[in-house]
């Protein structure tokens, strides 16, 4: 644990300390959604602040970590742009929750609705700037075959998954037929009565997390030698991160599908389920 801190604060200082920052928010987020019964949408007034600091958390972490993955020291300025990209939408977010406000989706008044344009502008900025990051992964070596292919797929599901956040503008909304706050799962607020494009972007993103992830545990079995590990050479390890790469991506075209048609999380039709 404490070599990945340390590759992922020497990879990109900012990502990192954005991380940081994100994590010690997170548990400030977490008592004001404990102590303020305030609702926007049906939802306690902090939840979506506190789940975006999460996913910065993760999100700014993994790419510090990758940006030490590389050869040579790279990216940095795409690294800050990141950066101010997420504190300038966190900062909308956060600043919306406390006046008792949406951020999303808020075309209630000219303020609102071009606070909404900007953050608009910095998901564009975040997806170029990861978009960035994968086109130099994809022309690099990489320091180990099989780290470097879960990166490299990593970035591109995300990338994928990312792409829902588009969708999302373009219908509007994040529900599919009902209307965005009505009822949800605890926690992620995933809607129970129609479809969410949440759930394929949650899914697509922590791809960039996952995927390594996968490839660093496969790579402690194998240096078990014996047993189950002795099976994980090389070639074997590769064919799983490019076997689970695979069903990653076909979940996020699912799940799209499922929440196109309507459909909640745990109601899928029979089609679906085939």
């Amino acid at each position: 644990m404490t070599s990945v801190l340390t590759d992922a604060r020497r990879g990109h200082s900012g990502l990192f300390g954005f991380a940081v920052a994100m994590a010690v928010l997170a548990p400030v987020l977490a008592v004001l959604a404990v102590v303020d019964d305030r609702l926007v949408l049906g939802a306690p007034l902090w939840l979506k602040p506190l789940k975006f600091a999460l996913s910065f958390v993760a999100y700014s972490a993994a790419l510090a970590w990758l940006l030490a993955q590389l050869r040579d020291r790279a990216l940095q300025i795409t690294g800050w742009v990141i950066v101010i990209a997420s504190a300038i939408e966190m900062a909308i977010i956060t600043g919306q929750a406390a006046v008792g406000e949406r951020s999303h989706f808020n075309e209630d008044d000219g303020f609102g609705a071009m606070l909404f344009s900007i953050m608009g502008a910095t998901i564009v900025v975040l997806w170029l700037a990861t978009l960035a990051i994968a086109l130099r992964f994809l022309r690099e070596p990489g320091r180990d075959r099989v780290t470097g292919t879960a990166v490299k797929l990593g970035l591109v599901v995300a990338l994928i998954g990312m792409l829902e956040g588009f969708a999302m503008i373009q219908i509007g909304g994040h529900a599919v037929v009902v209307p965005d706050g009505g009822p949800g799962l605890p926690l992620v607020g995933w809607s129970t009565t129609g479809g969410d494009l949440r759930i394929a972007h949650f899914v697509g993103m922590h791809a960039l997390q996952g995927l390594p992830l996968l490839a660093a545990g496969l790579a402690v079995l194998s240096r078990s030698g014996s047993g189950l590990g002795a099976r994980f050479d090389e070639a074997t390890r590769l064919q799983v991160v490019w076997i689970a790469a695979a069903a990653w991506a076909g979940s996020i075209a699912l799940f799209a599908y499922q929440d196109l048609r309507a459909q909640p999380l745990f109601s899928p039709d029979a089609v679906t389920l085939a």
